[in-house]
């Protein structure tokens, strides 16, 4: 144990020692934490709308006038040619076309019904689907006001309606923030660990100093635990950063128990440090660590449940993200920082990343080549 006392020093010294690795820790995460929040948004706004009007009558003014008021749209065109229209699709100056036909006025108030033809700009597959979802909502209300006020009219006979209101729990105001905050300052700690873990070992690979390392009395467990537990204590410090941050700059307080919080972190922490640890034992260049970490980390986001829901993926890749650690914490810092979930509601992700972590550390010790 006094040997691995020695280990743990120099390791701290080094890490200490180097200022791009602070930099790395504490400087980047920050920063990140900063601007991504605001710029990962999943509200579409300023979806660009070109309005073919050929009716000209006042409903077809009143639609108009109703999305050109929507913070959601930008009115782009009004004109009477759905050519000159589609020359601003294909120019990407416009994301929607609306075409307000002949007689659409008469055959609402003839008929009770009229068609509008609706074309939407696809390459952004997001930004269609949300905005000609939105322009269907729009459409909806301004139906919707049509008929109120034909109430008072004695042809109009009104069919009953169901009126839903929602309640929404733990994020009221629906807020992006507090929702993506939790789940950036997850990757943040996720990519800080798991990055400079992988390049722990390949740096003294490269220097030289592994054989020294080698020929010491320690154990092959005791070699990966020095090099695990200083970017393990330093892991609890980047966290304390992020959510002092979160705190400041958007009033983010976790509902449920930091207590909670930190306890997972050290589970997810010893997982995400021991899969960047096997990296190092796997490969000799630190940009070999580099590219073999950076594939696995982007696999591990994109499939963490941050931007894409878990319940939307294929079968298969719901069976990958059970393995994916970063998954558990996403999920673990959204329930107690929104929702307010304690331990007796989280078993199940804390058993599920205990045995991640004993697994990665156990592969780790395993495949570490110790000579002498």
């Amino acid at each position: 144990m006094r040997t691995l006392r020695f280990l743990l020093e120099k390791e701290f010294r080094q890490i200490f020692r180097n200022p791009a690795i602070l930099r790395i820790m504490f400087l980047m995460p920050a920063i990140q934490l900063i601007v991504l929040p605001m710029a990962a948004d999943y509200e579409v706004k300023n979806v660009d709308v070109a309005i073919v009007d050929q009716d000209h009558s006042p409903y077809s003014r009143q639609l108009i006038r109703m999305i050109e008021g929507s913070p959601y749209f930008r009115l782009n065109t009004v004109s009477t040619s759905f050519d000159q229209a589609l020359d601003e699709v294909e120019a990407d100056r416009a994301d929607l076309v609306l075409q307000i036909p002949d007689g659409f006025e008469r055959d609402l108030v003839r008929d009770s019904e009229a068609k509008l033809f609706m074309a939407v700009n696809a390459i952004n597959g997001v930004k269609a689907n949300l905005g000609s979802a939105y322009l269907a909502q729009s459409i909806r209300n301004f139906n919707t006001g049509v008929r109120t006020e034909w109430v008072q009219f004695p042809r109009y006979f009104p069919e009953p309606r169901i009126e839903v209101v929602p309640s929404v729990w733990f994020n009221p105001h629906l807020s992006y923030p507090l929702f993506m905050v939790p789940g950036i300052l997850t990757i943040l700690l996720t990519m800080v660990g798991g990055f400079l873990a992988a390049l722990n070992i390949v740096v003294e690979k490269e220097v030289g100093t592994i054989e020294q390392l080698n020929v010491t009395p320690l154990k092959k467990s005791e070699v990966v635990m020095g090099k695990l537990i200083p970017f393990w204590v330093l892991g609890f410090v980047v966290l304390t950063v992020g959510l002092i941050i979160s705190y400041i700059v958007y009033g983010i307080v976790p509902v449920g128990s930091l207590v909670v919080i930190y306890a997972f972190a050290a589970v997810f922490l010893l997982a995400v440090l021991g899969f960047g640890l096997l990296i190092s034992t796997l490969v000799d260049t630190q940009q070999q660590a580099m590219l073999v970490g950076f594939f696995f980390m982007l696999i591990f986001i994109l499939m963490s449940g941050l931007y894409t829901p878990i319940e939307s993926m294929p079968d298969w890749a719901q069976v990958i993200t059970r393995f994916n650690p970063v998954t558990y914490f996403v999920s673990v810092m959204r329930m107690v920082v929104i929702k307010g979930s304690g331990f007796g509601d989280l078993g199940i992700q804390f058993g599920n990343m205990a045995l991640l972590a004993i697994a990665l550390n156990g592969v780790a010790i395993w495949n570490y080549r110790k000579r002498g």
